[in-house]
Parts: C-alpha cells; sequence; structure tokens
C-alpha cells in the first residue's frame, strides 16, 4: 500500500508539474469563454443587420399587410414596379431578396407558385419566416372560404397541461423530465470526455515511461499491478483537480465577463439564436416553461444523482483506463495502439449513441434497461437514466456487475502489463496478448 500510495504521488505531481498541463489547466477556460463571447459578438452583429427584402404580389393576397416588418427584417412593396424591373434592382443594390407571388386561380396554386430571389444563398431560418407567414395567411383564407369564423377558432384553442404521477403518489411533469435528458446527458457526456482525455492519457504514459526505459528501473522495485494501478489512480486525481479549476474558472469569468464587456445575461443567453428564430418560440411556447425547467431541476433526486455519478464515474474510468494501460504496456508507440483502440472505444461510443437516441425516448424500454447492465456502457447508460427514476436492485445489480468486471478487467490487464511493459521491438497482435493473458508467474 505504501508503494502504490508513493506510484500515485508520483504520477500525480509528475503530471501537475507538466507545462503543458499548466498551460491548458488555466488557459482552456479564458478560450472557451473567449468562444462563447465571440460567438456572441458575432451573432449580434449578424442580427444588428437589417435584412432588407422586396415582394411583388401579383395576386394581391399578402397586400394587407402579411409581411410585417421586424427588428432584423424589413419588408418593401414593389409590386408596381414588376417582377423583371425589382429582380435588376435587387440584383444591382443592397438587398437580401426578393418575394415573388404570381397571380394564380387558386390558393394552393399560389402556394406552390412563389418564389424567391437572391444573390447569395438565404437563411432557412429567414425562409422559414416567410412560408410561416404565407402558410398562416393562405389557410386563414381557405378556412374564411369554407364559411368559418376564424375569431371563434381563436377562442376554441385550448392548452392542456396533463398531471403525471407513478402509482406511488409521486408527481411528475414535462419540465422534470426535460431537466432529466438535461441532467443524464450532461453527466454522461461528461464520463464519457473524461474517460477518453485521461484514459488515453494513462496509455501515452506508459508508452513514454517504456520506450525511454525508465520502466526497466521502475519495476525492479514494485510490482506491475501496483505501477499500473498508481498511473491510472494518479492520472485520474491530475485530471479531477484540472476539472475542478476549470469549474471555478468558468464560474468566475461567467460572473465578471458580462460586467466588464457591458453584456446583458438575457442577451448571451438567447445569442444562440437569431431574432427570427427567438420570434418563432416567443409565438410557439410560453417564456414561463424556462422557469419550469429550473424548477424541474430542482426537484430531481440531485444528492442521489450526485452520489451515484461518483461511483459510476470512477468505475467507468477505472474500467477503461485499465485497459488503456494494457494497451500501452503492448506497444511501442501511440501509432501502433490504433488496432487496440478500436474494440475499446465501440462500446463507449456505443454507449453515448444508446443513451442519447434511446434512453432519451425510452428510458425504461429494453434496450435502455440491457445497456445499463452491461458493464461497458452502464457507466454513460444508467447515468442518463437516473434522473427518470430508477429502482434500488437495478442500480445494485449495475453497479455489481460493474465492479466484479472492472476486477476482471485489472486482473487481464495486469498480466498483460507485466510482460508487456518489457517486451521491445516487436508489434503485438491479439495472438501475443493472449498468450500474455495465460502466462502464469
Amino acid at each position: 500500500m505504501k508503494k502504490l500510495k508513493l506510484i500515485i504521488k508520483r504520477e500525480f505531481i509528475a503530471k501537475v508539474k507538466n507545462r503543458s498541463f499548466i498551460i491548458m489547466t488555466f488557459l482552456s477556460p479564458f478560450l472557451m469563454v473567449g468562444m462563447g463571447a465571440l460567438v456572441f459578438f458575432l451573432t449580434k452583429k449578424n442580427d444588428e443587420k437589417v435584412k432588407k427584402i422586396v415582394f411583388v404580389d401579383e395576386s394581391g393576397v399578402f397586400s394587407d399587410g402579411v409581411f410585417k416588418d421586424s427588428k432584423t427584417v424589413q419588408f418593401e412593396d414593389y409590386t408596381k414596379l414588376g417582377i423583371e424591373e425589382t429582380k435588376k434592382k435587387v440584383e444591382k443594390g443592397n438587398y437580401y431578396g426578393a418575394i415573388y407571388i404570381p397571380k394564380k386561380d387558386s390558393l394552393e396554386t399560389i402556394a406552390k407558385s412563389i418564389e424567391f430571389y437572391s444573390k447569395d444563398s438565404p437563411s432557412l431560418t429567414v425562409m422559414g419566416n416567410i412560408e410561416g407567414k404565407v402558410e398562416s395567411k393562405l389557410k386563414n383564407l381557405k378556412l374564411t372560404s369554407f364559411g368559418i369564423d376564424l375569431d371563434k377558432i381563436k377562442k376554441s384553442r385550448i392548452s392542456a397541461d396533463i398531471k403525471m404521477f407513478n402509482f406511488s403518489g409521486e408527481k411528475s411533469s414535462k419540465a422534470k423530465n426535460v431537466a432529466s435528458i438535461i441532467a443524464g446527458g450532461a453527466a454522461g457526456y461528461l464520463l464519457f470526455m473524461f474517460v477518453l482525455i485521461y484514459g488515453t492519457s494513462v496509455m501515452r504514459s506508459v508508452i513514454e515511461e517504456k520506450t525511454s526505459r525508465i520502466i526497466e528501473v521502475i519495476v525492479s522495485s514494485v510490482k506491475p499491478f501496483q505501477l499500473m494501478l498508481g498511473k491510472i489512480i494518479g492520472n485520474a486525481s491530475a485530471g479531477l483537480l484540472q476539472f475542478f479549476i476549470w469549474g471555478i474558472i468558468i464560474f468566475v469569468l461567467s460572473l465578471l465577463l458580462p460586467m466588464i464587456l457591458g453584456i446583458n445575461i438575457s442577451d448571451m443567453q438567447s445569442a444562440q439564436v437569431s431574432a427570427e428564430q427567438m420570434e418563432a418560440i416567443k409565438q410557439a411556447a410560453d417564456m414561463s416553461k424556462f422557469e419550469k425547467i429550473i424548477q424541474g431541476v430542482l426537484d430531481l433526486p440531485l444528492l442521489k444523482m450526485f452520489v451515484l455519478f461518483i461511483f459510476y464515474f470512477f468505475g467507468g474510468y477505472m474500467l477503461y483506463s485499465s485497459l488503456f494501460a494494457a494497451i500501452g504496456a503492448a506497444v511501442d508507440s501511440e501509432t501502433d495502439s490504433q488496432q487496440f483502440m478500436t474494440p475499446i472505444m465501440l462500446p463507449l461510443i456505443l454507449g453515448v449513441y444508446v443513451g442519447f437516441f434511446t434512453v432519451i425516448n425510452d428510458p425504461h424500454g429494453p434496450i435502455s434497461v440491457i445497456f445499463s447492465y452491461i458493464p461497458f456502457t452502464s457507466p454513460i447508460v444508467m447515468l442518463m437514466r437516473i434522473p427518470f427514476g430508477v429502482a434500488w436492485w437495478e442500480i445494485l445489480v449495475s453497479l455489481l456487475i460493474l465492479i466484479l468486471t472492472f476486477m476482471s478487467a485489472v486482473w487481464i490487464a495486469a498480466k498483460i502489463y507485466r510482460v508487456g511493459i518489457l517486451m521491445y521491438g516487436k508489434k503485438a497482435n491479439y495472438k501475443d496478448l493472449w498468450k500474455w493473458i495465460r502466462y502464469s508467474s
């Protein structure tokens, strides 16, 4: 145990004293926040530019103010000028585009005959906004032609809010489900990134020591198993410290940057979508839904999620890192490791895929349940299922399988590691790995 602590300490200090580690630890948060500020700045500048769009309405259907100006789009009626003259003027002038609505016999024909001309490819958001205005107007005219009172239709609209309960009486909601998706997705993605970054870091560390022949001196005083485990825990500790520092710096910058640059937080939150999108969102949904989602997050079993996150986080990391360490011991360079990386990365990617495309839609379906038991995918899939409510016996079974698999993986990896770290000049294959696993000391 004393030697293991020394190895962990050595790996941790060697990692945190590395110049690139120090630079990226303090530079990365500034880069992330800076990129966010740059996106906000560019989006704001883009939204400030008013797009001038002209329209020629030969049908006379849209001449009653259907095309209304917004903060970013300004419409002008060029019907009297005609489409040919309008196209020439738009092409030479500072216009975003021109809408041409020909005169047709029916509303259906009009809907399929509208044309849009522009110098460059128009924004999908702008086109969607225009199509929405056209469809809404034509639909209302169609309903009126059927003798339907539009005012009665507006008054007849009723929004339903179905309250959800389980049979034990616990209340749920759509907002809580959205919050569960966000929390579970964040936890699964964080684990995936941590394993990817620091698992490969363990592998590179083993390869570096192996190629420099330092490993021969080290294994003369400690057991290979202790060395492997010390590397895994030491790198994980350095990684967690780096994540912790990132969190603090990003939190501080997120508070100071808006005050320094005079940025409105509400503007910052809406900077990722354009003004047209925001307008559509406001029309389609009540802004109070955001508050409901926040309340849904607070209603989640946060303590339970945090504790289980730690268990699955370390279980998944230790499982994959032991395999990465075994690969590092079996090869002489990072290039040679590619043939062994694919079988390890596939279940990790599969866990992310199942989590985001299956768990979100059906968290208690057979596929979600099965993959939450498979140890190579359970750290991600089960973390994404937990916010939706999972029975304790399922969690315990999943954890037990994960622990047993981790112990088996460490035992197998240690056998490969024990032989592989002293093998030089020969490219190992799967047949060699099988021999090393069967080799008895």
